[in-house]
């Protein structure tokens, strides 16, 4: 990527920042509407300065850091509590956990982010009911790459007072993981087992 002069570098970390506020405080999730609001109060038109996805999750972590305070740990170890307990409840179907609860970048508004992986997506919505989950069906799209982009089934239920958003993938789906939005390369999953560890270290470094 060409390096940009001293001031328009400077401009696009602004408008990460701004981009990640945004998110945070109005629980937008889509990184391209947080960035087109972020040019638009800064009346920027040039699309060469605005900022990667990743600059803004960057931001959206150092955001946290700043602002978030006891609030969002708190909030993020509910999240990651439920996504285990969730998780434990939909074992059969090979569970991890992806996205922004993962990546410790979530607010209260996001969702926990789940893939499944099943032979039919069926069995997953027969296991909600007969857990008495009520759940909605919905169509997720997700990108291997720049030409490639796969629709699959997923279910989107409450649990735990928090939302869950489950991508169902085909059982042979466990080996390729889809690119992330915010870089383009696979997305990083964690299996239950890895999710204990991760709430055990985070725990244990809260600990006074």
């Amino acid at each position: 990527m060409k390096k940009l002069p001293q001031r328009a570098e400077n401009l696009r970390r602004a408008l990460a920042q701004e981009a990640a506020r945004i998110m945070s405080e109005h629980g937008i999730r889509d990184f391209l509407t947080a960035k087109r609001k972020a040019a638009e109060r800064f009346g920027v038109t040039d699309g060469s300065v605005l900022p990667k996805n990743r600059e803004i999750e960057d931001a959206l972590a150092e955001y946290h850091r700043l602002f978030g305070g006891t609030k969002h740990g708190e909030t993020l170890a509910g999240q990651r509590n439920a996504a285990l307990s969730a998780m434990q409840m939909l074992s059969d179907f090979e569970p991890r956990l992806v996205g922004s609860v993962l990546a410790g970048t979530a607010t209260e508004h996001n969702d926990i982010q789940l893939h499944l992986f099943a032979e039919q997506a069926e069995s997953i919505t027969f296991r909600l009911m007969d857990l008495g989950i009520d759940h909605e069906v919905v169509e997720r799209r997700v990108r291997y790459g720049a030409d490639r982009v796969v629709a699959y089934p997923g279910v989107h239920f409450e649990f735990d007072d928090h939302v869950v958003d489950a991508t169902v993938f085909p059982i042979d789906g466990i080996r390729q993981a889809p690119v992330s939005p915010v870089d383009g390369k696979p997305m990083r999953r964690i299996d239950a087992d890895e999710l204990e560890v991760l709430l055990d270290t985070e725990s244990s470094a809260a600990a006074p």
